[in-house]
């Protein structure tokens, strides 16, 4: 007695791991320093991105837009003051924040600790899609 062929097993991606302590770190346009943990032009992802942004102690990002990516916030360490729109308001450590595209946006540091933010773009950050509404300081 045969027995039916089995269905092929689906393949299974090539995994991609990304530690912190590699992703070099890097000044973005709005002036949070930022790391890539996962972006497609390194990793190999497709439809998103993941990076690491870190606000100073008394540091504010620019206030800028992003025309064609929506972005989530999630404040995984310090305080924050987060402006949304014509919204201001608190942010703490576990809170995650919707930024729709084209929405102005900025954070700030209240507290005396780094303010660490897990920053997805969907689609991917890109430099070119940063239209800043503030001129920077000096």
């Amino acid at each position: 007695m045969s027995r039916p062929n089995a269905a092929a097993a689906p393949s299974t991606p090539p995994v991609t791991v990304t530690a912190r302590a590699d992703a070099a770190p890097y000044v973005t346009r709005d002036g949070s320093i930022i790391r890539e943990l996962m972006h497609p032009a390194v990793h190999g992802n497709r439809n998103q991105s993941l990076a690491e942004a870190e606000v100073p102690p008394g540091c504010v990002t620019l206030l800028h837009r992003h025309p064609q990516s929506e972005e989530l916030y999630h404040v995984t360490a310090g305080q924050g003051l987060m402006t949304l729109g014509d919204a201001s308001f608190a942010v703490g450590p576990g809170d995650t924040v919707h930024i729709a595209p084209s929405t102005p946006h900025r954070i700030a540091n209240t507290g005396d600790v780094p303010l660490l933010v897990l920053c997805c773009c969907a689609p991917p950050y890109a430099h070119d899609d940063t239209d800043l509404l503030e001129p920077a300081a000096g």
